[in-house]
């Protein structure tokens, strides 16, 4: 855990661990592993994002509409409702459907990037996965959202 925090602060040399005014975009988190969630929330935070955090697909969409995210980080492995799932009721939902997808997970065989790609998601990042690929992923993605 903190050699990931560390690599993070330490590899982004564009990165300012200033005071930020005016918030990147609002991401929602949803993965079942609390340490992941956390860790991808905090990356996320320092670089000036607003976070909201979900424990699998059906708490996120619960609260999607309350959340209002720009951009949503969606595991793929998780209890009740899988990402697969999530992914695909947020893009049928009109309600829903425009807001960015990075699909993050451990699956990492073409066949699950193809269907991420089906499905409608905007990025796919498999674990392990750099923080600073996954930030700058979600930074494009935030920016075209706005």
């Amino acid at each position: 855990m903190r050699t990931w925090a560390f690599a993070v602060r330490r590899g982004r040399e564009s990165a300012s661990f200033g005071r930020v005014t005016e918030p990147l975009g609002r991401v929602l988190v949803v993965d079942d592993d609390e340490v992941i969630r956390q860790l991808i929330a905090v990356n996320l935070q320092l670089e000036g994002f607003e976070v909201e955090t979900a424990v699998d697909g059906q708490d996120c969409l619960e609260r999607v509409g309350e959340v209002r995210p720009d951009v949503i980080t969606l595991d793929v492995m998780m209890p009740r409702l899988d990402g697969w799932v999530t992914a695909g009721r947020l893009r049928e939902d009109p309600a829903t459907s425009h807001i960015r997808v990075v699909m993050i997970t451990a699956r990492a065989q073409e066949h699950d990037i193809r269907r991420g790609h089906e499905i409608g998601v905007d990025a796919y990042v498999t674990k392990p996965f750099d923080p600073n690929v996954l930030i700058q992923t979600v930074r494009k993605l935030a920016a075209v959202s706005r």
